[in-house]
């Protein structure tokens, strides 16, 4: 079963980064994000457990507590499989994310996040191969709340 996220970003600011992204504010737009295209998969597997698997877990599993603030305001990095909030984002807007961190406008002026910008270390086709490692290990389940969520987008 999905479960749904609580905590993070607050509702319009969640809002406004969801349209941003879908607006195309750049970047993910090109190029294709592809959960079933297997050499894709294994290059983004590759790029997960040396980039990402420190601080969203070996198993997509996220920090422990992650919809607490820690002491420092800040929240521990949300897990990447069903039970996180990763599938609700358009693939524009993970992209962009990856990129750039959590900056404007895909997250609110001064939000603090110890998530870094990969932009000079990850190439945006990493960054694609990347999420569809990610996207390769979502249930069937998500796949049609995901569509639905991106058709009310439009």
């Amino acid at each position: 079963m999905i479960r749904k996220a609580g905590g993070g970003l607050n509702a319009a600011a969640l809002a406004a980064a969801v349209l941003a992204g879908v607006a195309g504010c750049g970047g993910g737009a090109e190029g294709s994000i592809d959960p079933k295209d297997a050499a894709q998969v294994a290059r983004g597997e590759a790029l997960y457990r040396t980039h990402c698997a420190a601080c969203h877990g070996a198993k997509l599993e996220g920090q422990p507590e992650w919809r607490q603030r820690k002491a420092d305001g800040r929240l521990p990095a949300p897990p990447h499989d069903a039970s996180g909030h990763t599938w609700h984002h358009p693939n524009e807007l993970l992209v962009n994310i990856t990129r750039d961190g959590m900056v404007p406008p895909w997250a609110p002026e001064g939000y603090a996040s110890d998530m870094p910008a990969f932009a000079r270390v990850l190439s945006d086709d990493e960054i694609r191969a990347t999420l569809a490692f990610i996207q390769s290990t979502w249930p069937a389940e998500v796949w049609p709340a995901r569509a639905q969520m991106a058709q009310q987008r439009r």
